[in-house]
């Protein structure tokens, strides 16, 4: 396994070329949640979870004790476009925050056990205004797909990635209208707390961005109107499916990000949960478009992979339940 990608083409080969989950432990597992001591589908989904896990660590019996969050920083010229409640100035101050252990997403990751890692890229350099020019040139998302990719400890044995970039839910909201049509007002909401006429102003930039690009493919919509905060996501989350680490994806920035490595792959996001849905209005809908069935729905609208860290402790006790129950043999109980 490298440690970087030479070229997009060796990226979308990587991500055509990734494993499939062992189909003999999946098999494994179901036959032993068949015969752990409580009724058939008792558990209800977290049964689910546990085989697909135990399909992608390769374990009948798995174990999960090295969760790794990464959060991804970066700034987007559309800024300019006046679509954002904050300045871009608060992506720095909120990354020494993550730094400095007081953001929500550190106190979620420590209650989950797991590692965090900071990835800043390029701060005092912000993408393009994607709704005049392209929002990177196609070595600065290669650049920005490998800091994903170099960011995943492959000791890990799941994967959470979380972001910070003031203006990126309008990067997302251009992805997923790109990249699944409707309306851009379909597709743009508050943001970090717009007023109805600042959401109406966002959706309408979203339009002539993607009018502008009118990108045919994956990689190349997250050229043209992603951020490197968001592409180093979708970095990261192939390079977890090369390695058959899990993933738990978080919220509408993360989907988005994911649905650029759908949109070059069909298979491309099996080994990815939805963490939860958002109050983001469009999460939702990109949720179906994607096919994921989100694991908690509480009204979280903050990013930084919060809900995704929260979600690490369902698919702990999932995992928990399926390798540390007994069987009925084991406990000397009858099935009948």
């Amino acid at each position: 396994m490298t440690d970087s990608l030479p070229s997009l083409d060796a990226f979308r080969a990587a991500l055509a070329a990734a494993p499939l989950a062992d189909p003999q432990a999946r098999d494994a597992a179901m036959a032993r949640n068949g015969m752990l001591t409580k009724p058939p589908g008792a558990l209800g989904r977290l049964e689910d979870l546990a085989i697909w896990y135990a399909g992608w660590r390769g374990d009948a019996r798995p174990r999960l004790e090295a969760p790794q969050v990464v959060i991804f920083a970066g700034n987007h010229g559309v800024t300019a476009q006046g679509i954002s409640a904050f300045p871009a100035e608060v992506t720095a101050q909120m990354v020494a925050n993550f730094e400095a252990g007081g953001a929500a997403v550190n106190q979620l990751s420590q209650v989950a056990g797991a590692q965090m890692k900071i990835v800043a890229l390029d701060l005092d350099r912000p993408t393009a205004d994607f709704s005049t020019a392209p929002a990177m040139s196609e070595a600065e998302l290669l650049a920005a797909l490998n800091a994903g990719w170099q960011a995943v400890d492959p000791q890990a044995d799941l994967l959470v990635t979380g972001e910070m970039g003031i203006g990126n839910t309008t990067s997302a909201a251009a992805l997923a209208h790109a990249l699944h049509g409707g309306a851009a007002a379909d597709w743009a909401g508050r943001g970090t707390g717009l007023d109805p006429e600042g959401v109406a102003h966002k959706a309408e930039v979203v339009a002539r961005a993607v009018a502008l690009h009118a990108p045919k493919a994956g990689l190349e919509a997250l050229r043209c109107l992603g951020g490197r905060e968001v592409a180093a996501m979708a970095g990261a989350i192939a390079r977890a499916r090369a390695l058959r680490i899990p993933v738990i994806l978080d919220g509408f920035i993360c989907c988005a990000a994911a649905a650029c490595l759908a949109a070059e792959a069909p298979e491309a996001l099996d080994h990815c949960v939805a963490g939860h849905v958002s109050a983001e209005g469009a999460h939702r809908a990109l949720l179906e478009k994607l096919g994921k069935a989100p694991l908690l729905d509480l009204g979280l609208r903050l990013g930084e992979g919060s809900g995704a860290a929260l979600a690490i402790n369902i698919l702990k006790a999932a995992v928990a339940c399926h390798s540390g129950m007994a069987t009925f043999a084991e406990a000397g109980v009858s099935e009948d």
